[in-house]
């Protein structure tokens, strides 16, 4: 479903400032995985995220996204393929739409545009069905802004816009990060739903390093742009967050504290 072939990326590279932010960097996620991504500052994670999305140019490599390049695509094209949660929750919805209009447009995401009208009653049901699985009163909340919502429910409305056109691959950008406990408790148990019930191929980036061993069934760590360990089903299963710590520390001959990871 989505592979990444020794991909690579200089920031301002040839000057004083130059950064190797992705370096010949190998991941493939067969249909279904539900990958977790955790490093430190500066380790690459996002910048994975945005060379998936196009947002981003790789310098060499190449993305395959259901087996085709889209290495050379712009970002627009690559939208079909993808849904996307951001870790700022204003960021994925549009605040000054209501809630079903917001729907409705994540609804034709990747489509053609047409004359066809984007509300109905058969869609408003569907919305207020779907909306009642969140479990946030939404589904009375149809014609309400966006915008007047909190960050936990824009960051529940956004999970459920990235899932709704059964994306091939899910991105998830430190989702809740941005969250109090409660609210990115919340919203995690959500995702594992959403994604569960779906099967949605997943990438998950995060700082929270207990969410990272809880979801999904592999887990990779990133350092200066490079995988430099994964974990698998079974033996993630059985990891802690101090095993994590101490794997880094022995591959990289480095001490990273909980705080440093997390932070």
């Amino acid at each position: 479903m989505l592979e990444l072939q020794n991909i690579s990326k200089t920031f301002f590279p040839g000057t004083v400032n130059e950064r190797r932010a992705l370096v010949n960097l190998s991941l493939r996620l067969e249909k279904g995985d539900f990958v977790t991504v955790i490093g430190s500052n500066g380790a690459g994670k996002s910048t994975v995220l945005n060379a998936i999305t196009g947002r981003l140019k790789i310098d060499s490599g190449d993305i395959l996204i259901d087996n085709v390049s889209v290495r050379r695509w712009p970002d627009y094209k690559r939208a079909r393929f993808y849904g996307r949660v951001f870790q700022d929750p204003m960021a994925g919805t549009a605040p000054d739409l209501t809630i079903e209009q917001n729907l409705a447009l994540a609804l034709q995401r990747g489509k053609g545009r047409g004359l066809a009208l984007g509300l109905n009653s058969k869609r408003r049901a569907f919305f207020k069905e779907e909306l009642e699985a969140l479990g946030l009163g939404l589904e009375n909340r149809l014609s309400a802004r966006v915008g007047l919502l909190s960050g936990g429910q824009r960051q529940a409305l956004s999970l459920l816009m990235a899932g709704f056109t059964q994306p091939s691959i899910l991105l998830l950008d430190e989702h809740t990060a941005a969250l109090d406990p409660q609210r990115a408790a919340h919203v995690t148990q959500l995702t594992e739903r959403i994604v569960g019930e779906s099967g949605l191929t997943t990438l998950m980036v995060t700082h929270n390093m207990e969410q990272a061993i809880a979801l999904g069934n592999r887990l990779i760590m990133l350092h200066e742009g490079q995988i430099i360990h994964q974990l698998e089903a079974e033996e993630k299963k059985k990891a802690t967050v101090e095993d994590l710590l101490e794997r880094f520390a022995n591959i990289k001959g480095a001490v990273l504290s909980d705080k440093q990871m997390l932070g």
